[in-house]
């Protein structure tokens, strides 16, 4: 036997100083620093100067807190769509920005000063303001440097941020626009009250909660009614807000309902009127079939429509005035039997549906309810008391039901009602319905262009929707919204700059004093709108006197909703135009930043400010439960950088399905952390390999193995796949096709047949030089293509393979790959593929048995023909037989002591092979 001679010196194995410990958290900072000491951002603009452009408009997250894990992946899904766009070549610029005013900061200014005791009312509103754009301040330089952290490459040192005054000045522009359109009007109806934070609400600033209430029922006795047999009963209402009770003005009825007049069997007690329909529930509910009573029969029924003309009294008329007014009775298509009595009390201040009746019937609202949801202090009943939120307020021992149980209009109570019911978004307090006068944008009025409404359901239509789905979405929330509420009674914002007539109740309409207006808020800010400087405003022409200062402030999603005036169009960001490409959020801004751009847009431009629209869904924890700190299963995206690394977080965004609400934990990110962990071996692997190469060793395509041509077409298929992926923004396919791509078609057969080529060939052998322009190809198109992805690992790729000093991959243009061989090869090495996979299927029982220590040890015969194709490399055995079946069996020959290879041609174990004999003797 020949003695053993060692020949690792002769094996060329792949070289190179890139770690497969990735040491993410110490690494990604370092990158950073030397993005923004080469301002990455402004040379790709200078760049890609001239290029077709793609612009996203950042949608401003709230300046209040640090980034949670909502925010990690809605800026990583921006920064993945601007990076793909600008990996196609295009211009495509990111312009990041923050809503600077609202409640939530005015709220936390507040905080602080009830922790001192004090009173914000008593402090001017132009400190106050200062110290609330000092606290959005703050979070906007914080957030920024989070969203850095994450990789984000944008425009940190220019974000837009509602509160510049250019911005606010902006703000002020767009809303005269819809009042110089005649597009707003003042009118008293209810809106969503926040009787916590004293200031009306829109739908977008509402959540709902299931909660228990008390419900009661309460019975107010017919006075008149053109049935004479009704005179004496009572109609029987039943509410869930005993506290609208004391604002009662009416009684509806449905006219197409079946009613009951119902009469005690002992003759004690009045008759009632419930609907038909209500009769087993509402019976049951006040206990009047229970043992003590004997219980009511039927002794008339009759529609609704008959109960035109009856009139009511309210159960506490004795307290005279606004009580002792007599109460109609008045038909209500609204009205229906799912629940209650089938009547419904009506109070024109705290409900849509009872407004709108109520106006109808010539009845007022009364504005009983203050601001801070107390009786407003001369009202007959309880003024002063409340708060009307307070459940011990509305509970059955309290003011309200026992003074209607004292005056005998009590029929049942029970604080047991579960039901959904609206709380502020902000400060989770419950709100209520509240008439009170507020600015609207009406959405139904007739304009030269159509109404509000149908420009925005025209523009919907016309608007690209990712997913679908979303299209859907907006379109039942715009079709059935009420007027826009413009007006907020709070401090911290922009002012709705209105001069109202005190003879006519109108605004001022003059192009002159408006544009006076704009200047002072660009010169000064919202602090410009001030009374001392009225006159100013409205000149020679106008005396203050005779007009009155509108104090409200606008609604901050009327601010939103013209940042892609003052972002796209105003020319600070001369790389960014109008309108937008893409808007993406949150599935929640359907009835938030995307509706309220959408109105804004329509009312002053006719159409929408963006082309397309991407939603993505909520992050859930692991079991799929909603994130809560009081549950404890929060993942701070701070921490998980911090200990893993920025591109762990990237990776797990872009492989969830993140159009859906989706869910991350400790084992989902274990799985992400492998994930990424094979793509790192992947390129550690293409860089070892590729320790020499240069342009000399180039092979031309057409001179190359079929094996070699096959993958060049597998990675143009891909290729192709990926810009699809692209253009859909369905980055979780674009992810799982690279990772897909690496994993089985490179790392488990590519490199695994290749690898002896590689180690045993010479540098000059034709095959090994075409494997290695492969590799070559393979290495620039698959650090491009994951570059918008694993954007720091990207980087040290690059500089591994080129040097600290070359360009960074992100200025590279997508790349060139070659062109799809023809479909006949790609058949047939499907086929092939197969075949490897039996045989693979076939020789792993001779390893577990330990028949062979690898598969190199097995001859496999075969009962198919590929041509010239060398099978016993591909299946990476010693021989493949031709047979009419498949079979595998140890071999007979000798191994080489160079390449392992056992070939009949080696003479004893340890011996060369005559190829790696050439080699070795070169």
């Amino acid at each position: 036997m020949t003695e053993a001679i060692d020949y690792r010196d002769t094996v060329f194995l792949p070289k190179t100083d890139f770690p497969m410990k990735a040491g993410l958290p110490q690494k990604e900072p370092v990158i950073l620093a030397r993005w923004q000491e080469q301002r990455l951002y402004e040379e790709l603009r200078n760049r890609r100067s001239g290029r077709e452009k793609f612009i996203l408009h950042d949608g401003p997250p709230y300046a209040n807190g640090d980034m949670h894990i909502g925010h990690a992946l809605n800026h990583i899904l921006k920064d993945t769509v601007v990076r793909t766009q600008t990996l196609l070549g295009k211009d495509a610029p990111y312009v990041p920005g923050w809503d600077c005013h609202g409640l939530p900061i005015e709220w936390k200014v507040e905080e602080q000063y009830r922790k001192k005791k004090l009173n914000k009312d008593d402090v001017d509103p132009v400190e106050f303001r200062a110290e609330c754009r000092a606290y959005a301040q703050h979070w906007v330089d914080t957030q920024r440097e989070q969203l850095k952290r994450l990789g984000i490459n944008g425009d940190w040192d220019n974000p837009y941020l509602t509160m510049d005054f250019q911005a606010e000045a902006t703000i002020v522009s767009e809303l005269l626009k819809f009042a110089e359109s005649g597009q707003l009007y003042r009118g008293a109806k209810p809106v969503m009250w926040s009787p916590v934070e004293k200031t009306a609400l829109a739908e977008a600033e509402v959540e709902y909660e299931d909660i228990t209430s008390t419900q009661i029922d309460v019975a107010f006795e017919i006075v008149e009614s053109p049935i004479p047999e009704l005179v004496g009963a009572h109609a029987v209402i039943w509410t869930t807000t005993p506290w609208t009770i004391p604002v009662n003005q009416a009684i509806a009825y449905g006219p197409d309902v079946e009613y009951n007049l119902l009469a005690p069997l002992d003759g004690e007690g009045p008759s009632l009127l419930i609907a038909a329909d209500r009769f087993n529930d509402a019976t049951h509910r006040m206990g009047l079939n229970s043992t003590e009573k004997l219980g009511y029969v039927i002794v008339n029924d009759f529609p609704g429509s008959m109960l035109a003309g009856t009139i009511v009294r309210h159960p506490m008329h004795h307290l005279g005035g606004f009580f002792a007014k007599p109460r109609p009775m008045l038909p209500g298509d609204f009205v229906t039997t799912d629940s209650g009595t089938g009547l419904v009390h009506m109070s024109p201040d705290h409900g849509e549906d009872d407004f709108d009746l109520c106006k109808a019937h010539g009845i007022d609202p009364v504005f009983a309810v203050e601001g801070d949801g107390k009786y407003r202090a001369d009202w007959l009943w309880l003024g002063g008391e409340g708060s009307v939120i307070n459940p011990k307020f509305n509970a059955p021992d309290g003011p309200i039901c026992s003074a209607l149980r004292e005056a005998g209009g009590l029929l049942a109570a029970s604080a047991d009602y579960q039901h959904s019911y609206p709380h502020s978004w902000r400060s989770k307090a419950k709100v209520i319905y509240r008439c009170t006068p507020q600015w609207f944008v009406p959405m139904d009025k007739a304009m030269p262009d159509g109404t509000l409404r149908e420009k925005a359901m025209t523009a919907i239509s016309q608007t690209r929707w990712v997913p679908e789905k979303g299209q859907n979405r907006i379109t039942a929330m715009v079709e059935g919204r009420p007027d826009w509420v413009l007006s907020r009674q709070r401090a911290w914002g922009v002012p709705i700059t209105l001069f109202v007539d005190r003879k006519t109740g109108q605004y001022l309409n003059d192009p002159a004093v408006n544009a006076r207006i704009v200047a002072g808020v660009r010169e000064s800010g919202v602090d410009a709108w001030s009374e001392d400087r009225a006159q100013e405003y409205l000149g020679s022409d106008y005396a203050v006197a005779d007009y009155e200062r509108v104090t409200d402030i606008l609604d901050v999603w009327f601010d939103s909703g013209c940042t892609h005036v003052f972002t796209l169009e105003s020319g600070r960001w001369p790389d960014l135009q109008w309108p937008a490409d893409l808007y993406l959020e949150g599935s929640d801004q359907h009835r938030g930043w995307f509706q309220s751009s959408l109105l804004q847009s329509c009312g002053t431009r006719g159409r929408a400010p963006y082309n397309a629209v991407l939603t993505h869904g909520f992050t859930m924890d692991q079991k799929g439960m909603k994130m809560s700190k009081s549950l404890g299963n929060t993942i701070n995206p701070l921490d998980l950088m911090r200990d893993s690394g920025a591109d762990i977080l990237r990776l797990w965004a872009l492989t969830v399905d993140f159009t859906e609400d989706h869910r991350i934990g400790k084992e989902i990110l274990q799985g992400v952390s492998d994930q990424y962990r094979k793509l790192r071996n992947t390129f550690r692997y293409l860089l070892g390999a590729l320790d020499g190469f240069s342009d000399a060793e180039k092979v031309a395509v057409s001179d190359m193995p079929e094996l070699e041509r096959y993958m060049l077409h597998l990675l143009a298929d891909m290729d192709a796949k990926l810009k699809v992926a692209v253009n859909d923004f369905d980055f979780n396919s674009y992810v799982r096709l690279l990772t897909d791509f690496a994993n089985e078609d490179l790392s488990a057969f590519f490199f695994d047949i290749r690898k002896d080529c590689l180690y045993c060939d010479a540098p000059t052998d034709p095959k090994r030089m075409a494997y290695r322009t492969v590799l070559d190809i393979l290495f620039h198109a698959l650090v491009r293509y994951i570059a918008p992805v694993l954007v720091f690992t990207s980087e040290e790729v690059w500089q591994t393979r080129f040097g600290p000093d070359v360009d960074s991959v992100h200025f590279s243009d997508w790349p060139e790959v070659p062109a799809a061989t023809d479909q006949t090869l790609a058949a047939k090495w499907e086929s092939i593929r197969s075949a490897r996979m039996v045989a693979t299927e076939q020789i792993e029982p001779m390893r577990r048995e330990k028949i062979v220590g690898s598969s190199l040890e097995v001859e496999y015969t075969y009962n198919g023909d590929f041509g010239d194709v060398d099978l016993a490399e591909v299946f990476i055995v010693s021989a493949v037989h031709q047979g009419t079946e498949t079979a595998a069996r140890k071999t007979t020959n000798h191994k080489c002591g160079r390449c392992w290879r056992h070939l009949p041609e080696v003479t004893e174990d340890g011996a060369l092979c005559a190829r790696c004999e050439d080699v070795v003797n070169g």
